[in-house]
């Protein structure tokens, strides 16, 4: 009866995944076919055991226990763990596309699952509280939704851990411009002040996991963090669908430069 329900499902309503432009032949209320949803792997590979960014040489693990990235090392960020599934790229970026800008709010339950098994990578204390980045008011009323609320509250039904959701704690009081082409120095100035503690009560003397859908330089996460902690947030975890990686040098590509340079240097 399944087989006979979709056949008739892929007759009388033909689609193609929006993704690959596959066509579906299993009914989904998501428009993605599974090929494109399996491609959709974890980030592997050495990363800053912070900030979650790729390690591109095997060497940047030196003696340490936990490894850091050059930013880390340098300056450490206000939250203690940065975590995410994902590359911000491909299959999932358009995933996460298709959920904020197309409205395609079935892709928040494979995002959410994402989202979970990222946290599962944070030791999280109980009494954790979860907090998503808000949107402006005006950008929510345009959107018609907060997609991380969506995300989070998806991530939540797989969670057993004694966590609880505050979806009122930050608020976004004034709108910002595209961190697009900005340097450093002028997105954070573009964050300053952008948001505020509603709810400072909960999460005064708590841990808080700050989620985002996705970790570009980290500068909004950051910002937030500080808001927080100011608030008296024990500690400030991160945990994120995705994160646009800055270093795809693989470690075989470091060593094999390595060694060309070695050679070279020896005549």
């Amino acid at each position: 009866m399944s087989g006979l329900a979709e056949s008739l499902f892929a007759t009388l309503f033909p689609a193609d995944c929006r993704l690959c432009g596959a066509p579906l032949i299993k009914i989904s209320r998501l428009p993605v076919c599974q090929d494109c949803l399996a491609a959709m792997q974890p980030i592997d590979g050495g990363l800053c055991s912070t900030c979650g960014e790729r390690l591109i040489s095997p060497y940047a693990f030196g003696q340490e226990e936990e490894p850091l990235c050059g930013l880390c090392r340098r300056l450490a960020p206000p939250f203690a763990k940065a975590v995410a599934y994902g590359s911000y790229d491909g299959g999932l970026r358009e995933l996460i596309h298709l959920l904020k800008y197309e409205q395609v709010r079935p892709a928040a339950a494979v995002l959410g699952r994402m989202l979970h098994e990222a946290m599962e990578g944070l030791e999280l204390a109980a009494g954790t509280i979860v907090v998503p980045v808000p949107l402006h008011s005006k950008k929510r009323r345009q959107r018609g939704f907060n997609q991380v609320d969506l995300i989070v509250q998806a991530a939540m039904r797989h969670e057993s851990r004694s966590i609880s959701v505050g979806l009122d704690v930050l608020e976004r009081q004034r709108e910002t411009q595209s961190q697009i082409g900005l340097t450093s120095h002028q997105r954070r100035e573009n964050m300053r002040g952008a948001f505020a503690l509603v709810r400072p009560e909960k999460i005064s003397g708590r841990e808080v996991l700050l989620v985002d859908d996705v970790y570009t330089t980290g500068t909004t996460l950051s910002e937030c963090a500080k808001v927080l902690k100011r608030a008296g947030a024990s500690k400030v975890w991160v945990a994120t669908v995705a994160r646009t990686l800055k270093l795809n040098v693989t470690f075989a590509e470091v060593d094999k430069q390595d060694k060309s340079l070695a050679m070279a240097a020896a005549g």
